[in-house]
């Protein structure tokens, strides 16, 4: 269907896939999925380390980097989520990285000044058990709308436990009811700002 939106996701977990071990980064991003789903988004996650992403400022890096398919499928798709924990109070270094990655927009404008980003919306999804998730989001969404993304309202998801504590995001019995309609206000918001989008894009300037 034309109104039907594609979401992707890149989950900047420190873990592999290959570790075999469950990622709170991960069921956020599932759970954001979930909550785009009634309004007719689709969407796919990938976890960045189980693909080679060199270091740099430039779309390809040359032989053995990954990242080209990763940038086509973000460039394809109508929002963009970039998942990450915190560590010491900041987005993981897998983050850092994609973010990096994605300074190439600057340089890579068409005829109207529009990045590859113009049109596309973004959200952040956060998982920690510290301090941090607002200086997350306010690093990722500065870094995002640099590049050309939108941000919708109530952009940013986040779940942080306990100081110090044990308990992670994916061993929680259910979902917290805070944390569910921050989730359902994003994708809400998300999912109607891409569709306008879409039909009516930032026009650019001429020059």
């Amino acid at each position: 269907m034309p109104d039907e939106l594609t979401a992707f996701a890149l989950n900047c977990s420190l873990k592999a896939s290959l570790d075999e071990e469950a990622s709170s980064t991960d069921k956020m991003l599932s759970d954001l999925l979930d909550a785009l789903e009634p309004y007719r988004v689709t969407g796919e996650i990938v976890r960045v380390l189980d693909h080679e992403i060199k270091p740099g400022v430039l779309s390809d890096m040359g032989e053995g980097d990954d990242w080209p398919e990763l940038r086509r499928k973000i460039v394809e798709a109508d929002i963009f989520i970039l998942g990450t924990p915190v560590w010491m109070g900041q987005p993981s270094s897998v983050a850092k990285r994609v973010l990096e990655r994605l300074d190439a927009f600057l340089s890579e404008t068409d005829g109207n000044g529009r990045m590859p980003a113009a049109g596309k919306v973004a959200l952040v999804a956060v998982v920690g058990n510290e301090d941090g998730a607002h200086n997350c989001h306010a690093c990722c969404f500065q870094a995002l709308a640099d590049v050309g993304f939108t941000i919708p309202a109530n952009a940013g998801c986040y779940w942080v436990g306990e100081a110090m504590g044990k308990t992670d995001y994916k061993d929680l019995p259910r979902t917290p009811a805070k944390v569910g309609q921050t989730l359902a206000m994003a994708a809400s918001n998300a999912a109607h700002l891409a569709r306008l989008l879409r039909r009516d894009r930032f026009p650019g300037v001429e020059g």
